[in-house]
C-alpha cells in the first residue's frame, strides 16, 4: 500500500520490523542482533554472509526469515561438484528442437546459499552478476531476476579441508558479514526446552515484496548530515594502508583496505538503523553500530598481524 508521507512510511517500517522480530523470535532464540542486521540488509537491498560453527541455526534462521516474508524462496546446497548451470539454469532442446531456457534456483526472491565455501570459485562466481546486476547471462542472453532479490549465504569457519575461500570480489558484494557466536547459558536453556518437545511454531507472513520495495526506497530517501557522511568515508579511508588518511593500525597491520562499496554500505545501513530506532536521520552512532559487519570482510591483515594474533575486529575498533 502506498503511504501518504515518508513519516507514515517510517512508522510502518518500524512496526513491520517489530512484527518480523516477534514472528522470527517464535523459532530463533537469542539471536536478536543477528536478526536486526539481516533485516537491515533486506531493507537496504543488500546481501548477507553468515559465519558460524555448526549448530547455531544459521540455515534455520534464514528459512524462518523467508517464511515471515511473502517472497519466493530457494535453497541451494553448495557442494564441490556443483556447476554454474545448476544455479543459473541452462538451455535445452524442446520437442520441436528449439532451444528453451530452463531457469535455475537463482530465480527466486530469497536465495539461501548454504555452505557457499564448499564449491569451487568457478561456481561461486556464478553469483557475482546476479548479486550486483540483478540479472544472469546464459549463452549471450540476459535474464532479469525478480525484485526484491537477496542472497543470504552461510559459511562454516572451522572446517578448512575441502573448502574454497571466497574471492575478495565476491566478499565485497556482501553488505554484511555477520558472525554468529554461541548462545548464552539462559538462551541455550530456552533453545533446548523449545526444540525437545512436540510443539512446532508456525511463522506468519508479515510483509509483502511490494512493501519491502517501498521500504527500500524509503531508506534511500532518508536525509543524512554532511558530518555523518564524512565520518563514514573517513573511517573507510583509515583502513587503506599507505594512503594519506590511513590509520597507524592500517599501516602496521593491514595488507589491503575497504573500497567505496564500504562507504556506501555504511550510510545505507546507518539510515536503516536510524529508522528502526524511531529516528528520521542517522547520526555517527548509527554508523558505528553497523561498521563491524560491513568492514570485517573488506580488509585483509598482513603477515605481521597474523603473527602477532591481532584480529580484524580489534583493528576496526581502534580505528573507530
Amino acid at each position: 500500500m502506498p503511504y501518504t508521507s515518508d513519516v507514515e512510511a517510517a512508522e510502518a517500517l518500524k512496526d513491520a520490523y517489530k512484527k518480523l522480530s516477534t514472528e522470527i523470535g517464535k523459532v530463533i532464540i537469542g539471536q536478536d542482533e543477528t536478526v536486526r542486521l539481516l533485516l537491515t540488509a533486506i531493507f537496504c537491498q543488500g546481501h548477507c554472509l553468515l559465519v558460524g560453527v555448526p549448530g547455531l541455526a544459521k540455515t534455520l534462521l534464514i528459512q524462518t526469515i523467508a517464511g515471515a516474508l511473502d517472497l519466493n524462496f530457494n535453497r541451494i546446497q553448495f557442494t564441490p561438484d556443483l556447476m554454474p548451470s545448476d544455479i543459473l539454469g541452462s538451455e535445452t532442446l524442446d520437442q520441436d528442437r528449439n532451444f528453451k531456457f530452463i531457469k535455475g534456483p537463482i530465480f527466486a526472491n530469497i536465495i539461501l546459499a548454504d555452505e557457499i565455501n564448499r564449491t569451487p570459485p568457478k561456481t561461486q562466481s556464478a553469483l557475482l552478476e546476479a548479486m550486483q546486476e540483478y540479472k544472469v547471462t546464459i549463452a549471450g542472453q540476459n535474464y532479469a531476476l525478480g525484485r526484491p532479490f537477496f542472497v543470504l549465504a552461510t559459511q562454516n569457519p572451522i572446517e578448512q579441508e575441502g573448502t574454497y575461500p571466497l574471492p575478495e570480489a565476491q566478499l565485497d558484494r556482501f553488505m554484511f558479514n555477520i558472525y554468529l557466536d554461541y548462545p548464552s547459558y539462559q538462551s541455550e536453556v530456552a533453545i533446548v526446552k523449545s526444540t525437545t518437545n512436540d510443539q512446532r511454531y508456525q511463522v506468519q507472513q508479515v510483509i509483502t515484496g511490494e512493501q519491502i520495495s517501498e521500504f527500500q526506497h524509503l531508506v534511500r530517501r532518508v536525509p543524512v548530515a554532511d558530518n555523518v557522511v564524512e565520518y563514514a568515508v573517513k573511517l573507510v579511508h583509515k583502513t587503506r594502508p599507505n594512503t594519506e588518511m590511513a590509520a597507524t593500525e592500517a599501516n602496521q597491520y593491514l595488507e589491503w583496505g575497504a573500497g567505496p562499496r564500504a562507504s556506501q554500505a555504511l550510510i545505507l545501513a546507518a539510515k536503516c538503523n536510524a529508522l528502526l530506532a524511531g529516528k528520521y536521520s542517522p547520526d555517527i552512532e548509527d554508523v558505528r553500530a553497523v561498521a563491524m559487519p560491513i568492514l570485517r570482510h573488506r580488509v585483509v591483515r598482513n603477515f605481521k598481524a597474523e603473527a602477532e594474533g591481532i584480529t580484524v575486529e580489534q583493528l576496526i575498533k581502534k580505528m573507530m
